[in-house]
């Protein structure tokens, strides 16, 4: 049995983490299992702290406000010592039983990540709508092949993640991002339970930030190695596109053609000029996909302080 860290980030959720680190620690110590458990709390404004510092064993993580739950993974992420990560949602919908499952899949087919499959999900039916939408979408932009990327119930390799910079709502297109890579992603249908305590923090802005996060996985899937692929090219259609009206204005103005009331001179312009920008823009963006990858960018968050029973 491989040692795990499970990384469980919470937001007001004080009425499901005793319970949720009780079932945990069960199904870890019935597997005979090297582990240690990481709750990581997003600024969270009621109990939920208080309640973990009683927790035994257990490596609190409390960030100094509400960045996202992004922010919180990534944290857990960088604290986890084990051979294996596995995440889960603080809300107590995913059930720790499938824990060994997501292991022996990941193994038995040689894979660095295994994604959770809520494929009977316990969620109101706008949720269920809006997640699908986004399923539509990032299948249609991504491709990544997993049918709930939104499912926080994930195992993983060290090597995976290790070097691995969350921001914005990327939690959510982690195994894009890890295909893009070229490690080995993996799905297993996983039990979804009810909500017992609490809301959900789900709202319509995440919605909005998640959509446009996809848009920037798919720009970095197909150009983060070639922007100027992207922007270079469009700029050659403009060029081409302003070559052609100057040749047309030419050719009228030589027919003796007035261009006071013609149009074409300054369409000719403006296709020259924006047609040359986005060629510059192209090349500037292939200079900075190239620093980027040269040096990582830092931690978007800022940690208050980290607890730790054993």
């Amino acid at each position: 049995m491989k040692s795990i860290s499970i990384v469980i980030p919470v937001y007001n959720e004080a009425g499901n983490v005793a319970q949720l680190h009780q079932e945990v620690v069960d199904v870890c110590r019935k597997m005979g299992a090297t582990f240690e458990l990481i709750f990581v709390d997003d600024g969270s404004n009621d109990a939920t702290s208080k309640i973990i510092k009683t927790l035994n064993p257990v490596k609190l993580i409390r960030l100094r406000k509400n960045f996202g739950q992004t922010a919180a993974l990534d944290a857990g992420f960088r604290h986890a010592s084990n051979q294996y990560i596995i995440t889960l949602d603080g809300d107590g919908q995913n059930d720790p039983a499938d824990i060994p499952l997501l292991i022996r899949h990941l193994e038995a087919n040689d894979l660095d990540i295994v994604s959770g499959w809520r494929k009977n999900r316990k969620d109101t039916l706008r949720k269920r709508i809006t997640s699908r939408v986004a399923n539509l979408l990032r299948g249609i932009l991504i491709h990544d092949g997993i049918h709930d990327s939104g499912c926080t119930m994930k195992i993983y390799t060290r090597e995976s993640i290790s070097e691995l910079s969350l921001f914005g709502e990327l939690h959510r297109f982690i195994p894009a991002l890890l295909i893009m890579r070229g490690f080995k992603v993996g799905e297993l249908p996983v039990n979804h339970r009810y909500r017992n305590s609490g809301k959900t923090n789900y709202n319509f802005s995440r919605t909005i930030k998640g959509f446009l996060d996809m848009v920037s996985v798919w720009f970095w899937k197909k150009f983060a190695l070639r922007p100027l692929h992207l922007l270079g090219g469009g700029g050659i259609l403009f060029l081409i596109a302003g070559l052609l009206s100057g040749i047309y204005t030419v050719n009228e103005y030589l027919q003796g053609q007035s261009m006071s009331d013609s149009a074409t001179p300054i369409l000719t312009a403006f296709l020259l000029f924006t047609g040359l920008q986005l060629f510059i823009s192209g090349l500037m963006s292939d200079m900075i996909s190239k620093i980027y990858y040269k040096k990582y960018e830092t931690q978007s968050y800022f940690i208050h302080e980290i607890v730790e029973n054993e």
